[in-house]
């Protein structure tokens, strides 16, 4: 007969196992998508040689072969796998009713962002307990794309796109931008900012992204505000700079830091 004791044992032994299987698939699926980030990239240098329908079509050029090029450099803004919650979501501490606004201050110039706290209540209180607390002060803009989509993708403290605040938030507002096309996709407007997940429902954490050329990606980023016009002009700058290397994906060569981020209430 199994006492008390030695039940607890292999109860937690059983847990430790559950949580060793988990990380083992979230390693696992990392190293399938960097598996895939490769093959994008052998896809872009052998396309400009051997693909002309990547590059540019004569009259009769296909389209389609043009979209799937497109679509293979058009992954939306990831954040990290989510996992088990390390910390609770913040409490609610908002007021739904208010406006609120996300005030950036980059090594750029100020970003001002209007939030929808009304539409995505979870999302700006989560951003106002991270700003509240610093969270965001000194972080890099760490990613910049030009081609297929086009965002700054900022949020992450660790500066490599696999940070986050310990918690994941979840999806809302996520018809707001209209009913998905046969693309399965919708117009993210210039001036939109987004938040970044894993492609995974309600895997939202702490990075977001700044839409400073209209883009299309699935509705399934929670848009949660809209920059002033200077801060849309802001990050245009940024990008007109291009991303490290001449890529169409990276860090920003014109590197970006927030400094500080607060939001206020109005």
């Amino acid at each position: 007969m199994v006492n008390s004791d030695q039940r607890r044992r292999q109860l937690a032994r059983e847990k430790f196992e559950r949580q060793q299987q988990r990380r083992a698939a979230a390693r696992r699926r990392k190293q399938r998508n960097s598996v895939i980030a490769a093959a994008v990239v052998v896809v872009l240098i052998s396309g400009a040689v051997a693909a002309a329908t990547i590059v540019g079509s004569d009259d009769n050029g296909d389209k389609a072969d043009q979209q799937t090029a497109a679509d293979q450099n058009s992954q939306a803004p990831p954040s990290p796998e989510p996992e088990e919650p390390k910390v609770p979501e913040p409490k609610m501490a908002i007021d739904a009713k208010a406006p609120y606004t996300m005030t950036l201050e980059t090594n750029h110039g100020p970003v001002a962002v209007a939030m929808e706290a009304g539409k995505t209540p979870r999302t700006v209180n989560s951003f106002k307990s991270l700003a509240d607390k610093g969270y965001f002060n000194g972080t890099k803009c760490h990613r910049l794309t030009t081609q297929g989509i086009f965002v700054l993708q900022c949020g992450d403290p660790k500066g490599d796109g696999t940070g986050g605040p310990g918690y994941n938030i979840p999806d809302e507002n996520l018809a707001a931008l209209g009913k998905a096309g046969a693309d399965g996709k919708v117009t993210f407007p210039a001036g939109t900012v987004a938040m970044a997940n894993t492609g995974a429902p309600n895997s939202g954490g702490s990075q977001f992204f700044l839409v400073y050329k209209e883009t299309k990606l699935p509705p399934s980023y929670t848009p949660f505000g809209k920059m002033d016009e200077a801060g849309l002009k802001t990050v245009q700058k940024v990008a007109e700079a291009g991303v490290e290397g001449g890529a169409g994906d990276g860090a920003p060569k014109s590197a970006v830091t927030v400094k500080k981020a607060a939001v206020s209430k109005g």
